[in-house]
């Protein structure tokens, strides 16, 4: 492969240019000669977290040395931990999709992958997939039809079965439980992003009361091992349906946001799957799993999952234009409307069970 050129600068030798800024490697990773395959054209995709180099059949992931409240790649070393726990995490869903974690090196000859040189950065190499083979694009399409979705509830089943089991301190569980409602709260009750105000009260008012009221049911979850490391991140877009199911992307930087009840990450799909207008679809997967989930509909747990999820993604959303320079900034406060809707919805339905509950205790 051919690697980039740099102009040495003046007054130092070729063995002390400064290192390599992001640009440089973002430069250098689009194109197509720094490649040993020789694509005939490099597509570069920028994210939150990361960039993302299409090469022919591989995908090379490059992660930004960023830092936020959740995660931290600011140093070489974090970045390399981050790029394996990546690999190893991911071919649980996605074996043959996941193919190595490489150097990103510099010589004095320039920048190189898996080169001679001093590694300035890690890549994650993966097998590249189609685009059109998602479960969302499968939604927008209207190609999905109900065998696509069972094979999607077996495999998560099977996952799920084998998955390890997460120990989880009950009394933390609970402060952590809070402390969710009240990042959802500090973030969305921001009257400068014009957010409906009562309606997020509304949702807050109710999430709080079911887990006061209800804390017996999220404890005995625990006391039932069901927590497990799960996927972390299960949205449409991660999951592939082309020769079987293909699952990625999975939430590698933090076990601690992993650690979950499987019957809260159906919920988070489920959601999910609904925004895109695959609700039939959700259902049939929420009904494959009820038995091994132990999903009783009637408990509302399934309801405070979802409407938590909902609104953690509508927090999520607006988060975006606290960034320097927020990519795409008309978009994140329409999403977090459009999360906030199916969050009064669940919590609509969820006081409403909280209500009968109460009306059902003895001595009533």
């Amino acid at each position: 492969m051919e690697p980039l050129q740099t102009l040495p600068q003046a007054g130092r030798s070729p063995g002390e240019r400064a290192a390599p800024t992001l640009g440089d490697k973002v430069r250098f990773l689009s194109r197509p000669a720094s490649y040993s395959n020789a694509p005939e054209q490099v597509v570069a995709r920028e994210t939150h977290m990361s960039w993302v180099f299409m090469a022919g059949d591989r995908v090379y992931k490059l992660k930004k040395p960023v830092r936020f409240a959740y995660l931290d790649f600011s140093t070489l070393e974090r970045r390399e931990v981050a790029c394996r726990a990546e690999f190893l995490l991911n071919r649980r869903l996605a074996r043959d999709v996941y193919l190595d974690v490489v150097p990103l090196t510099r010589s004095p000859s320039g920048l190189a992958i898996s080169g001679e040189g001093l590694v300035v950065d890690w890549l994650v190499v993966m097998r590249r997939l189609e685009e059109d083979g998602t479960l969302e694009a499968a939604l927008h399409g209207g190609w999905l039809k109900p065998p696509h979705v069972d094979r999607i509830a077996t495999r998560l089943g099977t996952f799920y079965a084998h998955a390890p089991r997460v120990q989880i301190d009950p009394e933390q569980y609970l402060v952590g439980w809070q402390k969710a409602l009240r990042d959802n709260c500090r973030v969305l009750f921001d009257a400068r992003l014009g957010l409906p105000q009562g309606r997020v009260e509304r949702i807050v008012h109710v999430q709080r009361r079911f887990s006061e009221k209800c804390a017996a049911l999220l404890l005995a979850r625990i006391h039932a091992r069901r927590y497990v490391d799960a996927h972390g991140d299960l949205r449409p877009e991660h999951i592939w349906l082309r020769d079987g199911v293909t699952i990625i992307d999975c939430l590698e930087f933090d076990r601690n946001l992993r650690a979950l009840d499987p019957l809260d990450e159906i919920a988070f799909l489920h959601l999910e799957c609904e925004r895109l207008g695959g609700l039939w679809a959700a259902e049939r997967i929420r009904q494959h799993l009820a038995l091994a989930l132990d999903d009783d509909a009637c408990s509302g747990l399934f309801l405070f999952y979802r409407s938590h999820r909902a609104m953690l993604r509508a927090r999520l959303s607006i988060a975006h234009l606290y960034d320097a320079n927020p990519r795409t900034p008309e978009k994140w406060p329409r999403q977090a409307r459009r999360y906030l809707d199916l969050a009064a919805a669940d919590a609509a339905r969820l006081e409403r069970l909280l209500g009968d509950r109460l009306k059902a205790r003895p001595g009533r």
